[in-house]
């Protein structure tokens, strides 16, 4: 190495690193995640696999942002993907090639979860509109819809998909209400992608 170049290499400043370390982070987080949706489909466990990474790539995009609820979000993320990886593989082993491994919703679930949206969203507001969120009851809605949706997906519910389809029209919503017109579009991609998934899972599903 010439003595310019390490001079070089000592001048660039820490921050400039971590920033395009960041960077590498929302552009890789934004490609997975359109592959994640896709293996989503089809129900392959490299799913789950893109989940893990992504969420610690995420988590630690947040973490040097101080962005703690953020940060947190994506280790549950990372935490759901190596149940949803474990349960995957074990109930993959139960169905033929091109099925799709099913488990009924139990009626407890289904009331649980109900009750987590509701008091979690109100939460979740609250908290929101004293940090001057843009459209905090939107914005709640969202995520703790997708937190819970995550775990039906874990768990290979059917009705997850309805979950998705409903979290990402409130998305599309706030992404539209805030003017992230290009995110919008993603979410309806996002949104188009649910309903095939559903159909998609009910047409080769198997219960197990």
């Amino acid at each position: 190495m010439s003595g310019s170049e390490g001079e070089a290499r000592k001048g660039v400043p820490p921050f400039l690193v971590m920033e395009t370390v960041i960077q590498a982070i929302e552009i890789f987080a934004a490609v997975t995640g359109v592959l994640y949706v896709l293996l989503e489909i089809l129900q392959k466990n490299a799913m789950w696999v893109i989940g893990i990474l992504t969420g610690a790539a995420c988590a630690f995009s947040f973490a040097v942002q101080h962005v703690w609820a953020s940060m947190g979000l994506n280790i549950y993320y990372l935490a759901v993907s190596v149940i949803g990886l474990y349960k995957w593989r074990k109930d993959s082993a139960e169905v033929g090639d091109g099925e799709i491994h099913l488990r009924k919703l139990p009626g407890r679930v289904m009331a649980w979860s109900a009750a987590a949206f509701v008091l979690g969203s109100l939460a979740l507001t609250w908290i929101l509109r004293k940090t001057g969120d843009a459209a905090p009851l939107l914005d709640a809605s969202a995520a703790v819809l997708s937190v819970i949706a995550t775990w039906w997906l874990a768990q290979s519910y059917l009705r997850q998909w309805i979950l998705w389809i409903v979290a990402d029209v409130l998305s599309t919503a706030l992404c539209l209400h805030t003017g992230q017109w290009w995110m919008a579009g993603l979410y309806i991609v996002y949104s188009a992608s649910a309903v095939y998934g559903y159909y998609h899972w009910k047409r080769k599903g198997v219960f197990v």
